[in-house]
């Protein structure tokens, strides 16, 4: 004869209570972060200035300085952030940055970062696109991805447009690699 241990009544009910319990707790947890972290407007960044550091025939590392501002009511901790740039719909450099700064609320921060472009190859199809124009300024358009620490908001991407003139992409004689 087999021995059979008997449960006392109402375990299965403890155990499905606990399982609603935590449940209910990990629900609230996120109600609570995103009350916390209501839905934040997309930070807009802008183009401040660009400057050649080392120019090559295959590669230009540029310095970009980018201002970013914050429509929030909470400041934004920036981790870190990846940059496409487009010059006149030309892919032209790309760019990563691990430098963390904080944008306060309502307010906005300048940074600057180091990018790689191939710049030749981007002027070169820009200037022979054949309209006959002699441009002062190029249409630039900037993508990319802010990282945040803001709890489950890692990742805030973004997308600029603007106007750049040509001559803040010329080398200064001093700059010349």
């Amino acid at each position: 004869m087999k021995h059979q241990t008997r449960r006392p009544a109402g375990t299965a009910a403890r155990r499905t209570a606990r399982g609603l319990t935590a449940l209910l707790a990990a629900l609230v947890s996120v109600a609570g972060c995103s009350a916390m972290y209501p839905r934040l407007e997309t930070p807009r960044l802008s183009l401040v200035s660009v400057e050649m550091k080392q120019a090559t025939l295959f590669e230009q590392r540029l310095v970009v300085r980018l201002r970013v501002q914050n429509p929030n009511s909470i400041a934004l901790p920036v981790r870190g952030l990846t940059v496409d740039f487009e010059l006149a719909g030309q892919d032209f450099a790309q760019g990563v940055s691990a430098r963390a700064f904080e944008v306060p609320a309502f307010g906005e921060a300048a940074f600057d970062m180091m990018v790689t472009a191939n710049a030749a190859t981007a002027l070169l199809k820009i200037i022979t696109q054949g309209d006959g124009l002699k441009r002062e300024a190029l249409d630039y358009r900037i993508r990319g991805k802010l990282s945040t620490s803001l709890g489950l908001l890692r990742s805030v991407p973004f997308e600029e447009t603007g106007t750049i003139p040509l001559k803040a992409l010329e080398p200064k004689p001093d700059d010349r690699a």
